[in-house]
């Protein structure tokens, strides 16, 4: 299965990342995460299942899942619960504070990591005297592009 030349570069990254921890990315794990990578909107695993058989006819769902649940181990995919979907985060190689922007009308989602956002959470847990040990924040609302595109069908 080929993947976009930018999906390449960030596989490769993956597999440097999984090797400096001692882990090992397989050829179905690389395949899962070239999946997610490719794809323009978050995917969700039985979608990915379906992706898979097409070029390895005996996927089942424990398949995809173990794989998943490794790649968001490894911090190189997130799951967003609001739409039981994954995004690919090969960008950072420690773990970091993950909050997705996700627009109600065309489905897009943006990776933001605001610090503030992030210290702000912290900080108010601690006053409850919880700690915090990971977070994933996920706004709804309405992408700029259609926001743009509402307000010129109103106009």
């Amino acid at each position: 299965m080929g993947f976009s030349p930018r999906t390449e570069t960030l596989l490769n990254r993956a597999d440097r990342i999984c090797g400096t921890r001692g882990a090992r990315l397989t050829d179905l794990r690389r395949q899962v995460l070239g999946l997610i990578l490719d794809s323009p909107a978050p995917t969700g695993a039985y979608d990915l299942l379906e992706r898979l058989r097409t070029t390895r006819n005996g996927a089942v769902p424990p398949t995809v899942y173990r794989a998943l649940e490794f790649l968001q181990e490894q911090g190189l995919v997130h799951k967003l619960e609001r739409l039981s979907a994954f995004v690919g985060c090969v960008a950072h190689e420690s773990d970091h504070a993950a909050q997705f922007l996700i627009c109600r009308s065309c489905g897009r989602v943006i990776e933001i990591e605001d610090h503030n956002l992030a210290h702000a959470l912290n900080d108010a847990a601690r006053r409850l005297g919880f700690t915090v040990g990971k977070a994933t924040i996920e706004a709804e609302g309405q992408c700029a592009d259609c926001a743009a595109t509402r307000s010129e069908a109103h106009a």
